[in-house]
C-alpha cells in the first residue's frame, strides 16, 4: 500500500518527473500537459497565482482533494526543489540519476514524527555591502546588526529583501496564540526551513492550511496586490508563508528536518 503521496507544484513542464510516482500540480498560465493537475476550477484562488505561487495549488488541494483521517503521508515539493533520501544527502543528484535518490516512500524513521520539513538555511551571512545597500533603515535603528551575526535575524533579512516593516505588520495579524511567539521567533532566529515544502498526515495538513490561509487573507487587506511587483515583493504571500511554516510546524507538531536538493529540468 502506498504510504506517501507526493505532489510537485510547477508552472513549467518538468519532463523528468514523468517517470516518478509524483502527481504534478500546475499553476502556470500556459496550457498544462494533459496529465498535470490543474487548480483553476472548483474552490480556488488561481487568480492570485502571481502573488501566491505554489500556494495556489496548496489551497486548491486543501479545499477540494484533502481527505481527513487518511493514514498516508502527504508531501509537497516544487519545480527544481525536491525531497531526497537521507543516504543521498552527499551524493551528486541530477536529472539523469534522480530516480535513485528522490523520496518515494516514507522511511520507518518517520513513525516517531508528525511532520517533515526542509533542512534549514541560514540568513546571517550577509555581505557588508549588501547590508549597507538594502538594510540601511535597520542599521540606523540598531548599528550592532552590522557587526553581530546573531542580530542578522529573519526579520532583518525580510526587511532587506521584501519590504521594511512588512513582516512585523503581517505578524501582528496572526491569531493571539501565535502573535507574540512568532514575533520573538523572527527577531531571534537566523535560519528557517525554506520553500513552503512539508510532508504530513492529512489532519496536520488541514490544521496548517486552516492557520495559514486565513492569516494570508487578512494580510491582503493591508498589503493588497497593486504595489507588489518584481522579485522582492510580487510573491509576498509566498514569502510570508515560508517564514510562518518554519514557526508553525515547530510549535505545533513533532517535526523532523529532512534533506532536499535543487535539480533543474
Amino acid at each position: 500500500m502506498e504510504n506517501l503521496k507526493m505532489y510537485c507544484v510547477t508552472n513549467k513542464e518538468v519532463s523528468f518527473l514523468h517517470k516518478t510516482s509524483y502527481d504534478i500540480g500546475w499553476v502556470g498560465l500556459d496550457a498544462p500537459p494533459t496529465n498535470y493537475i490543474t487548480c483553476n476550477h472548483q474552490d480556488n484562488i488561481f487568480f492570485k497565482e502571481q502573488f501566491y505561487s505554489e500556494l495556489t495549488f496548496h489551497y486548491w488541494y486543501w479545499k477540494n482533494k484533502l481527505i481527513l483521517n487518511d493514514s498516508n503521508w502527504i508531501g509537497f515539493c516544487q519545480k527544481r526543489r525536491f525531497w531526497i533520501r537521507k543516504d543521498s544527502l552527499n551524493e551528486n543528484v541530477d536529472n539523469s540519476n534522480y530516480l535513485d535518490h528522490f523520496l518515494d516512500k516514507a522511511p520507518e524513521e518517520w513513525n516517531n514524527y508528525e511532520s517533515i520539513i526542509c533542512n534549514p538555511i541560514n540568513v546571517n551571512k550577509v555581505k557588508k555591502i549588501k547590508m549597507l545597500k538594502r538594510g540601511f533603515k535597520s542599521l540606523v535603528r540598531d548599528p550592532l546588526i552590522f557587526f553581530d551575526e546573531k542580530k542578522q535575524s529573519l526579520k532583518f533579512h525580510f526587511d532587506m529583501h521584501h519590504g521594511y516593516g512588512t513582516l512585523n505588520k503581517a505578524a501582528n495579524l496572526l491569531e493571539k496564540d501565535d502573535r507574540e511567539e512568532f514575533l520573538y521567533y523572527i527577531n531571534n532566529s537566523t535560519n528557517y526551513n525554506p520553500h513552503i515544502m512539508f510532508i504530513a498526515k492529512s489532519d496536520v495538513t488541514n490544521q496548517w492550511f486552516n492557520a495559514l490561509f486565513p492569516w494570508l487573507f487578512r494580510c491582503e487587506k493591508i498589503f493588497g496586490f497593486k504595489n507588489l511587483k518584481g522579485y522582492d515583493t510580487q510573491r509576498l504571500y509566498a514569502y510570508l508563508a515560508e517564514r510562518y511554516l518554519s514557526f508553525w510546524f515547530k510549535k505545533n507538531t513533532k517535526y523532523l528536518e529532512w534533506p532536499w536538493i535543487f535539480v533543474d529540468n
